[in-house]
């Protein structure tokens, strides 16, 4: 196990103060330049080295100039004579925006200091001479620099975030999701919905790896201490949008019971946008096996990189459009629509190629009622391919949500009573090879069992519905018919006054639905609440594989190991750092770090003076009070020299 150093008080003399990591590991940092030096570098030697040949005595003065300094009441004099120019802002700025960028890019920290600063000084020096180039030279870009630099970003972010969660009128809604990042380490993201003003906003929470089990109560326990941690009541959230397996996040799970059990109204949804996996657990034997063809022809040719190779050289040699497959995933959404797709529109091709590897999938493949189905899998698939892209967008609730899985479900009659008659017009691949009656007749009665079974499957598992009569005024309260409220429904009264107004109704056709009623707030604040309450709640996860998409980026080969939650909060949230607060908490703490140099050194000093009085024969009070070189000085620090020298 190697040695660790560490901190002296001492050490202060070389303008070097002591940052603590999570493991009690000491590292010194310069106060002067930010740089974080590793334990290793926790000597005097080494600290005296940075502080020469770096800042040079910082503008000559040296430890012995410390008596000469002002005191404490005149503190930015006493930086000024350290040397920190007055562009020590602007420096810490352009390390800031730098830090920035670099996260929102999803780039390693170490690209400044190896790449971006060296071009940057060379730019400099050719185009803009030396002394700019000395300028930028102190912009501190290092790899510790720059990670700091976004670990603050983010505090900082999420600390608006948290904020806005306080401060919102209404519960919070939430979604959850988890995957596996490159690490086999399960990752657990939230993004959250409030009221904020005259919008709803969607922001990054977090994203915490679940150390080591990843059942139901374990997901719990991460998001309820999230909340803990900040000091937040857990029933702030009144609604939990979740995706993933039923055992750790679907709505029977161990997690939903946890959370009903602390938040007893909270609303639980699950995510709307994958309909593909209900679609293949309701697939008829034959359909179900025309599906597991496609994927053995896929990974015959994917998973063997001979094959992969020359299947690429075929098709380019042929010249055909497509000469790459996509893998079969369970686990993304779209996946089995494009290949499928991709299958089909490759048939002949592939089947060539199959013969040409003298695989045992040619007979099967080859088989006309495996085309068949293939095309009728390739049709659907594509629709709820076109079903899910409509729902992928930020801001999508449930209302909305279950109004477009209402309207593909609603379309399933007419498909039966179009196929009953022999009219494939939904389907067209498969309308392209039906060339004789008996075909169409077999391939019909596959086809009517599996979406009659799928139109029940859809009303169960995603209890889709439209809001009860009584409700539809929040879609529209204009042309809502009144006569199907209530009498006694206390908020009748407001909503006919709302529809008396003209600037409202203006306000309701040029606004999007939620904004509209965050603008009723101050007016009709019961409608309004009662509004959003239905249009906060999430449909889907969307924002969390959007997240899970940005981890890929941050979690490589080479960067497996580090914690990247801080890098993603910064990359992904809407939030933009309060980076004049940062700057200027920065400075403050660097001043105080400066003049607790100034007044530990000056410590220093009295006591080598001290240690020299005492082996001094018989010493002069006012001798002594002359060599400390503080006189009056030392008076206004409350430095009594006289009892500091015996």
């Amino acid at each position: 196990m190697s040695k660790k150093r560490k901190w002296d008080d001492d050490y202060v003399r070389y303008w070097f103060t002591c940052t603590t990591e999570v493991d009690g590991t000491q590292r010194p940092q310069c106060v002067l330049c930010n740089s974080i030096f590793s334990n290793a570098d926790l000597r005097p030697s080494k600290l005296s080295d940075h502080f020469n040949r770096q800042h040079g005595g910082v503008g000559g003065h040296d430890l012995n100039s410390l008596k000469h300094m002002p005191a404490h009441s005149d503190q930015n004099e006493t930086l000024k004579a350290f040397g920190v120019a007055s562009h020590e802002d602007a420096l810490l700025q352009a390390s800031y925006q730098f830090a920035y960028l670099c996260a929102k890019e999803k780039n390693p920290h170490t690209i400044a200091e190896k790449l971006v600063k060296p071009c940057a000084l060379e730019i400099a020096q050719i185009v803009l001479g030396p002394d700019a180039q000395k300028k930028l030279q102190q912009v501190p870009l290092s790899d510790d620099v720059i990670h700091s630099r976004i670990d603050e970003m983010s505090q900082d972010i999420l600390q608006q975030v948290l904020e806005d969660i306080k401060a919102s009128p209404l519960k919070v809604g939430v979604q959850l999701a988890e995957t596996t990042d490159m690490d086999d380490c399960s990752q657990l993201m939230a993004f959250v919905r409030y009221v904020k003003e005259r919008e709803i906003i969607e922001e990054f929470l977090f994203c915490e790896p679940l150390q080591l089990t990843m059942k139901g109560i374990d997901v719990f326990n991460l998001f309820r201490d999230f909340f803990w941690k900040h000091k937040i009541a857990l029933d702030v959230c009144g609604s939990v949008c979740t995706d993933g397996a039923s055992s750790m996040l679907g709505e029977n799970s161990e997690f939903v019971a946890c959370v009903k059990k602390e938040v007893p109204h909270i609303v639980i949804t699950h995510c709307l946008l994958n309909p593909h996996e209900l679609v293949t657990k309701t697939l008829p034997a034959k359909l179900r096996d025309a599906l597991f063809t496609v994927v053995r022809v896929v990974n015959f040719i994917k998973g063997r990189a001979p094959n992969h190779r020359v299947f690429q050289a075929f098709f380019e040699e042929i010249g055909i459009e497509y000469s790459v497959l996509l893998f079969h995933t369970e686990m993304r959404w779209l996946s089995r629509g494009q290949i499928l797709t991709h299958v089909f529109e490759m048939y002949e091709e592939i089947d060539q190629f199959l013969h040409h590897q003298s695989s045992n999938l040619v007979d099967g493949f080859e088989n006309k009622e495996f085309k068949i189905h293939l095309a009728y899998l390739a049709d659907l698939f594509k629709h709820l391919n076109e079903l899910s892209a409509s729902m992928q967008r930020t801001g999508m609730n449930t209302v909305s949500a279950r109004e477009k899985l209402s309207a593909f479900v609603r379309k399933f009659p007419f498909w039966l009573k179009r196929i009953e008659k022999r009219n494939f017009t939904n389907f067209p691949f498969l309308e392209e090879i039906i060339v004789s009656d008996n075909e169409a007749v077999c391939i019909a009665t596959d086809i009517t069992l599996h979406l009659q079974q799928l139109s029940n499957f859809f009303h169960g598992y995603f209890s889709i519905g439209d809001l009860d009569e009584a409700s539809k005024w929040i879609l529209d309260p204009f042309l809502f018919n009144l006569d199907f409220v209530d009498d006694g429904y206390l908020m009748k009264n407001d909503l006919a006054e709302l529809r008396a107004s003209g600037q409202i109704l203006m306000e309701f056709e040029t606004m999007k639905l939620e904004d509209f009623w965050c603008a009723q707030f101050t007016a009709f604040p019961n409608l309004a609440k009662t509004a959003l309450e239905i249009l906060i709640p999430f449909a889907t996860t969307y924002l969390c594989e959007l997240g899970f998409s940005s981890l890929l980026h941050f979690k490589t080969k080479s960067r497996s190991c580090f914690n990247m939650s801080d890098d993603i909060r910064v990359a992904i949230s809407k939030k933009v750092p309060r980076f004049s607060d940062i700057i200027e908490q920065k400075l403050q703490l660097q001043q105080k770090s400066l003049y607790h140099i100034w007044n530990s050194s000056c410590n220093w000093s009295h006591r080598l003076i001290k240690l020299t009085v005492i082996h001094s024969p018989s010493p002069d009070p006012s001798t002594c009070t002359e060599q400390t070189g503080l006189g009056e000085q030392g008076e206004e620090l409350g430095i009594n020299t006289t009892e500091r020298l015996g």
